[in-house]
C-alpha cells in the first residue's frame, strides 16, 4: 500500500474511535471467544495483553476467562525502548508511563523479558488479509520481538483490533515482526506458517 502510513494511521484510529459503545462491548466479547479458540493458545505460561486506549478493542472478556495455567501480564516500557511484561490482576497498583498509558507499578528492569512470554496480544491500528500489522508507529513491539523475525521461537504473537481496521493491503517494512494471527470480533487471519 503506497498510502502515507501516518495518514493511514490517523484515518484508522478515527475509524476505531467512531465505533459506538454497545458495538465496542459486543466486539470485545466476541474477540475473547476468538482468542480462546486459537489453535495454538498455550495452556500455561505468561500471556500479555495491553491497557486499551484511544479506541483500542478491550481485552476484559479474554483476561477474565484465561485458561487457569496462563498468567495475565501488561507491558512495561523499559529505558532501552523495548517492552518488558509484568503480571497484573484487577486491583493491582498501576502507574502512568510517559505516554499516559497505565502499566504495573514495578521496576521496569525487573519485568519479564519478551522471550519469557508464551503469548502476546498486540494492539493494532490496521491489518490486511496477509496478516500484516500496522501499529502506532513507535516500534515498541517490533524492537521487543525483533528476535522473532527469522525464527519460530516463542512467544506466539497475535495482533488484535476491530474488523473496521482491516485494509486491502499493507506494505511490509524491513523491521516489521510478523504475527502468527490477527483476531477481530468477526475474523481470525492466520498467515503462512512461521519459519522453522
Amino acid at each position: 500500500m503506497s498510502l502515507d502510513r501516518d495518514a493511514l494511521r490517523r484515518e484508522l484510529r478515527q475509524r476505531r474511535r467512531a465505533i459506538p459503545a454497545a458495538q465496542r462491548i459486543a466486539a470485545a466479547d466476541a474477540l475473547g471467544e476468538r482468542l480462546r479458540a486459537l489453535p495454538f493458545l498455550p495452556s500455561s505460561g505468561y500471556a500479555a495483553g495491553y491497557w486499551a486506549m484511544d479506541g483500542e478493542i478491550g481485552l476484559h472478556n479474554w483476561q477474565l476467562r484465561l485458561p487457569a495455567g496462563l498468567i495475565y501480564c501488561l507491558p512495561v516500557l523499559r529505558a532501552d525502548n523495548t517492552l518488558g511484561f509484568a503480571p497484573w490482576r484487577a486491583g493491582d497498583p498501576l502507574v502512568t508511563n510517559r505516554f499516559g498509558i497505565p502499566e504495573p507499578d514495578v521496576e521496569p528492569a525487573s519485568s519479564l523479558d519478551p522471550q519469557a512470554m508464551a503469548l502476546v496480544l498486540m494492539p493494532l491500528v490496521g491489518f490486511d488479509d496477509a496478516g500484516l500489522r500496522l501499529g502506532m508507529g513507535g516500534g515498541w513491539y517490533d524492537r521487543s520481538f525483533a528476535f522473532r523475525q527469522h525464527t519460530a521461537a516463542p512467544p506466539w504473537l497475535v495482533g488484535v483490533g476491530f474488523q473496521a481496521q482491516r485494509v486491502e493491503a499493507l506494505d511490509a517494512q524491513a523491521w516489521d515482526v510478523p504475527v502468527d494471527a490477527v483476531c477481530t470480533e468477526s475474523t481470525t487471519v492466520i498467515p503462512v506458517p512461521r519459519p522453522a
